[in-house]
């Protein structure tokens, strides 16, 4: 059923505004992960889980932003199951590659620090790298 207040908003335009809905759920999924796989008790690294987490947090809000958009316009917002996506493979957005290419710095650096050897580099990069990030 077409909405009463659908006006100049073309059915692929609707269409793109849900891929990148799912995108950006899908981001904020693999995050969310991220977050509370470093919030184990196993990893204790406080300051990744809070930056995974914030990321998470970040997506999850654009993805809003979107939907609450797609409604303005008169579209129809058609959510995928979190499996379908293809969002590494196929799509890497700006912020995801910034992303990536930071979290590729700080691996290195864990390296140079001696990691995973010791645990000490993970506990010294959680207690100050990622300590600024979240600052």
């Amino acid at each position: 059923m077409t909405s009463q207040i659908r006006q100049n908003f073309h059915q692929d335009c609707e269409a793109a505004l849900n891929r990148q809905i799912n995108l950006e759920l899908y981001a904020s999924y693999v995050y969310l992960s991220m977050a509370y796989y470093f919030d184990r008790d196993d990893k204790s690294l406080p300051n990744f889980a809070k930056f995974f987490g914030d990321q998470s947090k970040e997506e999850r809000v654009h993805a809003e932003k979107l939907m609450s958009l797609q409604n303005e316009r008169g579209g129809r917002i058609f959510l995928q199951d979190i499996r379908m996506c293809d969002f590494i493979e196929t799509h890497f957005l700006d912020e995801q590659v910034k992303s990536i290419k930071q979290l590729a710095d700080w691996i290195s650096n864990l390296r140079r620090m001696g990691a995973p050897q010791t645990g000490m580099a993970e506990y010294l990069f959680d207690k100050h790298t990622m300590a600024e990030e979240g600052s």
